[in-house]
């Protein structure tokens, strides 16, 4: 494999995917299933094919220890390129606690700015490890206004046990807290307290939100 590709640590490897990594598709969709279920939040449902596309069209990222996969994420485009996705960050529970999901999400970013060089890079999540990483990067909380309205995007929100949330405020705000990373204006010197703060005001705007 390209050494510029990949990352390592051990024995696990941090890569970009290729359509050889295409037979990991399913139980990486096993993983966010059980994901979904021990967070009790949640994870939009992706089919093993969704999975196998992004692989093969060199838009994810994959880690394995060996022939296991332990870990994954991948990017998307949206309005016509002026938008960029991570998403689907995903560590086999067996295998977190050791940094690799801080890897993963490198990788991912790094992938975007690659291929992506001008667009703006989002994401929207419920966990606060990922909010943390993404604050590092240089993301800032912003409102749904402010990421892509590409309505496919949004669409993919359907598999997510919170979209009638999404439905019922109109877009506008959800159980996810919206990050974004502006390549002409990326926030720099960001208070390490950000992502805790983001997640209690996340936590408090759902006690209105969600029971309605």
């Amino acid at each position: 494999m390209n050494d510029k590709n990949q990352t390592s640590e051990g024995e696990i490897e941090v890569i970009y995917a290729t359509a050889e990594h295409t037979k990991y598709a399913k139980r990486i969709c096993e993983l966010v299933y059980e994901s979904a279920l021990q967070r009790g939040t949640g994870i939009a449902k992706r089919t093993p094919e969704y999975i196998a596309d992004k692989m093969t069209s060199g838009k994810s990222v994959v880690a394995l220890d060996g022939d296991r996969i332990v870990g994954y994420s991948y990017i998307e485009s949206w309005g016509h390129g002026d938008y960029v996705a991570t998403s689907g960050l995903i560590v086999d529970p067996e295998y977190r606690h050791r940094g690799l999901a801080t890897r993963i999400k490198e990788k991912t970013f790094e992938l975007a700015r690659k291929r992506f060089p001008y667009a703006k890079i989002f994401s929207i999540t419920t966990s606060l490890p990922v909010m943390k990483l993404n604050t590092r990067l240089g993301y800032k909380p912003v409102t749904f206004s402010e990421l892509t309205q590409d309505n496919e995007f949004w669409e993919g929100c359907k598999g997510c046990v919170n979209y009638d949330v999404l439905q019922r405020n109109n877009r506008q705000r959800c159980i996810c807290t919206g990050m974004l990373y502006d390549p002409k204006a990326p926030a720099k010197d960001q208070s390490e307290l950000l992502p805790f703060y983001m997640k209690l005001k996340n936590n408090f705007k759902n006690l209105f939100t969600v029971k309605k």
